[in-house]
């Protein structure tokens, strides 16, 4: 493991208790709503990257999928793990792993999925051809990310407040944007699904 991935699984799992008491389960209902746009039924097999502590993973499994879900935080899998026990939710599997380099067969799952996760990706390219390259050929890939910042008011709050105190802060970057928004604009995430080769791309806004 290289030193900035390492750096990145030790900040992850410095949070994960903090991010499974207080995030996790406020994003249920956008991946409820998601996973059935995207034509989840029972026995769907899912791939959830960079799965946190399950806000897709578990709603996809009360759903009735076979869901794998990876992370490259130990600590956030096991929270996971431990959110699937105490639902009884079986089909539920968990996996520390990195997403750049997914350890399955070719064409092993329905629906590959990622929220708020894939888009902070170093290397977004390669992690959305993984993604593709472990869908079967009619199957789905699912990237639930953030809409420009402009459109979120939590965002918005958070910089009026900055630029309260800090003189001279002008707001974020926006060439390159950091990490979280480098898809948020929607025909900067068509290009990059289309580049990892897929096809009948829809863009939704939720």
């Amino acid at each position: 493991m290289t030193k900035e991935k390492q750096q990145a699984r030790d900040a992850w799992d410095s949070i994960a208790s903090g991010y499974d008491n207080y995030v996790t389960t406020s994003h249920f209902a956008v991946a409820e709503d998601a996973l059935r746009r995207a034509g989840l039924r029972p026995g769907t097999r899912v791939l959830d990257v960079a799965s946190g502590t399950g806000a897709l993973s578990i709603p996809a499994a009360r759903l009735g999928a076979n869901v794998t879900a990876i992370d490259l935080s130990p600590n956030m899998i096991e929270r996971l793990k431990e959110r699937a026990r105490r639902d009884g939710l079986s089909s539920l599997e968990g996996r520390v792993m990195d997403g750049h380099a997914l350890e399955f067969e070719d064409s092993t799952f329905d629906i590959a999925a990622s929220q708020f996760g894939v888009m902070l990706f170093p290397d977004l390219p390669l992690a959305l051809s993984e993604m593709a390259r472990v869908t079967k050929p009619r199957g789905h890939i699912l990237m639930i990310s953030y809409a420009p910042p402009p459109m979120l008011d939590f965002l918005n709050f958070f910089l009026s407040a900055m630029q309260a105190v800090v003189p001279g802060f002008h707001g974020l970057p926006d060439d390159p944007p950091p990490l979280p928004f480098q898809v948020s604009d929607p025909e900067r995430l068509r290009e990059r699904l289309a580049e990892a080769g897929l096809n009948d791309i829809r863009i939704e806004s939720g």
